[in-house]
Protein backbone atom coordinates (compact mmCIF):
# COMPACT_ATOMS: atom_id res chain seq x y z
CA UNK A 1 0.00 0.00 0.00
CA UNK A 2 3.22 1.94 0.07
CA UNK A 3 2.97 5.25 -2.78
CA UNK A 4 5.84 3.81 -4.59
CA UNK A 5 4.50 0.59 -4.57
CA UNK A 6 7.72 -1.27 -2.26
CA UNK A 7 7.97 -2.86 1.51
CA UNK A 8 8.88 -0.25 4.28
CA UNK A 9 9.75 -1.04 7.57
CA UNK A 10 7.40 -0.37 10.23
CA UNK A 11 8.08 1.69 13.35
CA UNK A 12 7.21 1.94 16.68
CA UNK A 13 7.87 4.68 18.72
CA UNK A 14 8.44 5.16 22.07
CA UNK A 15 8.53 8.34 24.15
CA UNK A 16 8.59 11.14 25.35
CA UNK A 17 6.15 14.12 24.31
CA UNK A 18 3.32 13.99 22.22
CA UNK A 19 4.64 16.16 20.00
CA UNK A 20 6.83 13.58 18.69
CA UNK A 21 3.59 12.02 16.85
CA UNK A 22 3.38 15.16 14.74
CA UNK A 23 6.96 14.42 12.78
CA UNK A 24 6.22 10.56 12.78
CA UNK A 25 2.95 11.53 10.74
CA UNK A 26 4.93 13.27 8.13
CA UNK A 27 7.45 10.63 7.79
CA UNK A 28 4.16 8.07 7.21
CA UNK A 29 2.46 10.46 4.65
CA UNK A 30 5.60 10.68 2.46
CA UNK A 31 5.28 7.02 1.94
CA UNK A 32 1.78 5.86 2.09
CA UNK A 33 -0.29 9.07 2.10
CA UNK A 34 -2.49 10.55 4.21
CA UNK A 35 -3.92 7.92 6.92
CA UNK A 36 -6.72 7.53 9.50
CA UNK A 37 -5.20 7.51 13.15
CA UNK A 38 -6.40 5.92 16.13
CA UNK A 39 -5.73 8.09 18.89
CA UNK A 40 -5.80 6.59 22.77
CA UNK A 41 -5.76 9.23 25.32
CA UNK A 42 -7.53 11.20 27.95
CA UNK A 43 -7.34 14.49 25.89
CA UNK A 44 -8.20 15.41 22.62
CA UNK A 45 -4.72 17.27 21.12
CA UNK A 46 -6.57 19.05 18.41
CA UNK A 47 -6.22 22.50 20.52
CA UNK A 48 -5.88 25.51 17.54
CA UNK A 49 -3.11 27.19 18.28
CA UNK A 50 -4.24 30.50 18.60
CA UNK A 51 -6.48 29.30 21.88
CA UNK A 52 -3.82 28.85 23.52
CA UNK A 53 -2.03 30.96 26.26
CA UNK A 54 0.20 33.42 23.33
CA UNK A 55 0.45 36.81 23.20
CA UNK A 56 -0.77 37.99 19.82
CA UNK A 57 2.61 39.10 18.41
CA UNK A 58 4.03 35.38 19.61
CA UNK A 59 4.08 32.22 17.31
CA UNK A 60 2.79 29.46 18.81
CA UNK A 61 4.70 26.26 19.44
CA UNK A 62 3.56 23.38 18.37
CA UNK A 63 2.58 21.67 21.55
CA UNK A 64 1.30 18.24 23.29
CA UNK A 65 -2.03 19.64 22.93
CA UNK A 66 -2.40 20.95 19.33
CA UNK A 67 0.05 18.53 17.03
CA UNK A 68 -2.97 17.17 15.62
CA UNK A 69 -4.14 20.19 14.39
CA UNK A 70 -1.17 20.98 12.71
CA UNK A 71 -0.81 17.23 11.23
CA UNK A 72 -4.58 18.31 9.77
CA UNK A 73 -3.24 21.38 8.27
CA UNK A 74 -0.76 19.24 6.32
CA UNK A 75 -2.67 17.04 4.71
CA UNK A 76 -1.46 14.43 6.96
CA UNK A 77 -4.64 12.53 8.08
CA UNK A 78 -7.83 11.74 6.23
CA UNK A 79 -10.26 13.84 7.32
CA UNK A 80 -13.27 11.96 9.65
CA UNK A 81 -11.75 9.22 9.37
CA UNK A 82 -9.55 9.81 12.62
CA UNK A 83 -10.69 8.44 16.33
CA UNK A 84 -10.09 8.80 20.16
CA UNK A 85 -10.34 6.29 21.81
CA UNK A 86 -10.75 7.07 25.92
CA UNK A 87 -11.32 10.37 26.64
CA UNK A 88 -12.05 11.71 29.24
CA UNK A 89 -10.74 15.12 29.96
CA UNK A 90 -12.43 17.29 32.88
CA UNK A 91 -11.79 21.22 31.33
CA UNK A 92 -12.47 20.82 27.40
CA UNK A 93 -14.56 23.32 26.41
CA UNK A 94 -17.52 23.30 23.54
CA UNK A 95 -14.66 25.25 21.00
CA UNK A 96 -12.44 22.61 21.51
CA UNK A 97 -15.26 19.49 20.22
CA UNK A 98 -16.23 21.81 17.71
CA UNK A 99 -12.63 22.09 16.58
CA UNK A 100 -11.85 18.94 16.88
CA UNK A 101 -14.61 17.80 14.43
CA UNK A 102 -13.07 20.32 11.95
CA UNK A 103 -9.59 18.62 12.32
CA UNK A 104 -11.49 15.76 11.52
CA UNK A 105 -12.10 13.30 14.64
CA UNK A 106 -14.55 11.08 15.45
CA UNK A 107 -14.76 10.40 19.56
CA UNK A 108 -15.02 7.59 21.74
CA UNK A 109 -15.26 8.51 25.75
CA UNK A 110 -13.87 6.38 27.95
CA UNK A 111 -17.07 5.93 29.87
CA UNK A 112 -18.67 4.36 27.12
CA UNK A 113 -17.31 0.91 27.46
CA UNK A 114 -19.65 0.88 30.49
CA UNK A 115 -22.31 0.73 27.88
CA UNK A 116 -21.10 -1.06 24.69
CA UNK A 117 -18.25 -2.98 26.28
CA UNK A 118 -14.89 -3.16 24.89
CA UNK A 119 -16.29 -4.71 22.01
CA UNK A 120 -18.57 -1.79 20.90
CA UNK A 121 -15.33 0.10 21.13
CA UNK A 122 -13.78 -2.06 18.74
CA UNK A 123 -16.63 -1.37 16.05
CA UNK A 124 -16.38 1.93 16.70
CA UNK A 125 -12.92 1.92 15.36
CA UNK A 126 -12.79 -0.17 12.76
CA UNK A 127 -15.92 1.56 11.32
CA UNK A 128 -14.46 4.61 11.40
CA UNK A 129 -10.92 3.52 9.94
CA UNK A 130 -12.17 1.29 7.58
CA UNK A 131 -9.70 -0.21 5.12
CA UNK A 132 -7.32 2.68 5.57
CA UNK A 133 -3.41 2.31 6.42
CA UNK A 134 -4.08 3.42 10.08
CA UNK A 135 -1.50 5.11 12.11
CA UNK A 136 -1.87 4.33 16.15
CA UNK A 137 -0.71 6.67 18.47
CA UNK A 138 -1.14 5.38 22.86
CA UNK A 139 -0.95 7.80 25.68
CA UNK A 140 -0.61 5.93 28.37
CA UNK A 141 -2.60 8.36 30.13
CA UNK A 142 -5.52 6.46 28.83
CA UNK A 143 -5.11 4.05 31.59
CA UNK A 144 -6.57 4.46 34.57
CA UNK A 145 -4.12 6.33 37.13
CA UNK A 146 -4.41 3.42 39.45
CA UNK A 147 -2.67 1.15 37.08
CA UNK A 148 -0.56 4.25 35.42
CA UNK A 149 -0.53 7.18 37.38
CA UNK A 150 -1.68 10.44 35.56
CA UNK A 151 -4.38 13.30 36.08
CA UNK A 152 -7.56 12.01 34.96
CA UNK A 153 -9.03 9.60 36.62
CA UNK A 154 -11.75 6.85 34.67
CA UNK A 155 -9.33 5.37 32.45
CA UNK A 156 -9.31 2.08 30.93
CA UNK A 157 -7.68 -1.05 33.04
CA UNK A 158 -4.82 -2.94 31.56
CA UNK A 159 -7.46 -5.65 30.63
CA UNK A 160 -9.80 -3.19 28.80
CA UNK A 161 -6.94 -1.87 26.92
CA UNK A 162 -5.38 -5.52 25.84
CA UNK A 163 -8.84 -6.65 24.87
CA UNK A 164 -9.52 -3.46 22.60
CA UNK A 165 -6.09 -3.86 20.79
CA UNK A 166 -6.75 -7.52 20.55
CA UNK A 167 -10.02 -6.19 18.41
CA UNK A 168 -7.86 -4.21 16.24
CA UNK A 169 -5.91 -7.38 14.19
CA UNK A 170 -6.27 -6.91 10.53
CA UNK A 171 -6.02 -3.64 10.03
CA UNK A 172 -3.26 -2.27 8.02
CA UNK A 173 -1.26 -0.33 10.98
CA UNK A 174 1.77 1.56 9.36
CA UNK A 175 3.24 2.49 12.09
CA UNK A 176 2.63 3.33 15.78
CA UNK A 177 3.77 5.13 18.98
CA UNK A 178 3.48 4.89 22.96
CA UNK A 179 4.06 8.20 24.44
CA UNK A 180 4.12 10.58 27.83
CA UNK A 181 6.16 7.28 30.04
CA UNK A 182 8.20 9.38 32.09
CA UNK A 183 10.25 6.84 34.45
CA UNK A 184 11.34 9.61 36.89
CA UNK A 185 7.56 9.88 37.73
CA UNK A 186 6.76 6.44 38.14
CA UNK A 187 5.73 4.50 41.13
CA UNK A 188 8.69 2.07 42.49
CA UNK A 189 6.73 -0.98 41.52
CA UNK A 190 7.87 0.66 37.55
CA UNK A 191 3.50 -0.03 36.99
CA UNK A 192 3.34 2.62 34.14
CA UNK A 193 6.22 1.13 32.20
CA UNK A 194 5.40 -2.25 33.07
CA UNK A 195 2.09 -1.44 30.94
CA UNK A 196 3.85 0.75 28.13
CA UNK A 197 6.40 -2.56 27.62
CA UNK A 198 2.70 -5.32 27.43
CA UNK A 199 1.39 -2.87 25.31
CA UNK A 200 4.20 -2.13 22.79
CA UNK A 201 4.32 -6.26 22.63
CA UNK A 202 0.80 -5.99 21.44
CA UNK A 203 1.20 -3.16 19.21
CA UNK A 204 3.76 -5.07 17.47
CA UNK A 205 2.09 -8.41 17.14
CA UNK A 206 -0.49 -6.96 15.27
CA UNK A 207 1.94 -5.16 12.91
CA UNK A 208 3.50 -8.49 12.77
CA UNK A 209 -0.11 -10.74 12.13
CA UNK A 210 -0.98 -8.04 9.08
CA UNK A 211 1.54 -7.87 6.59
CA UNK A 212 0.94 -5.20 4.62
CA UNK A 213 0.35 -6.00 0.69
CA UNK A 214 2.07 -3.62 -1.65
Amino acid sequence: IAKDGKFHPRVLTLGGDHTITLPLLRGIADIYGPVSVIHFDSHLDTWKPDNGPWLPDEDPPVTHGSYFWYAAQEGLMINGSNIHVGIRGAISSWKDYENDREVGFVISHADEIEDVGYKGIVKKIRDVVGDNPVYLSLDIDVIDPGMAPAPEIGGFTTREIKKILQGLEGLKIVGADIVEVAPAYDTQDEITQIAAANIGWMILGLMAKTPLTV
